[in-house]
């Protein structure tokens, strides 16, 4: 009678082919990750200065001195706050005034981004924070 089965070595082999395989794949899940993270963040900013810049130009020229402003009435030009607010990582800090805004999205770098942050100003400019 033949006993059927894996031997030691054959298993050892299998678990060899999966550890590199898994080797070869992590690094590139994690830089999709962020990849991810700083396509939404930088989405993100691009909405918060749309809503400054519509604001703007629907009230003479005059950006809102509290963020609140864009949030509320009967159609508010942001569903929520941002100042202080943690997403995908990053966190913004809304730096509003009645002649133009600041918005910076601070992240991790390596963990949750590639670089440090990003600031939009007045006028929806981005840059890169290091």
């Amino acid at each position: 009678m033949k006993k059927t089965g894996f031997s030691l070595v054959e298993i050892m082999i299998a678990v060899a082919i999966i550890a590199l395989l898994a080797a070869v794949a992590v690094p590139g899940l994690l830089r999709a990750r962020i990849v991810a993270n700083e396509s939404a963040t930088q989405a993100t900013l691009k909405s918060i200065a749309k809503a400054y810049e519509l604001y703007a130009a629907e009230n003479g020229g005059a950006y809102p001195t509290d963020e609140t402003d864009l949030t509320s009435g009967t159609n508010p030009y942001l569903s929520r706050t941002y100042d202080g607010a943690v997403l995908e990582g990053f966190t913004y800090t809304v730096t509003p005034g009645s002649a133009g805004y600041s918005i910076k999205a601070m992240g991790n770098p390596g963990k949750t981004s590639s670089v440090q942050g990003y600031l939009i100003t007045t006028g929806a400019v981005m840059s890169t924070i290091d």
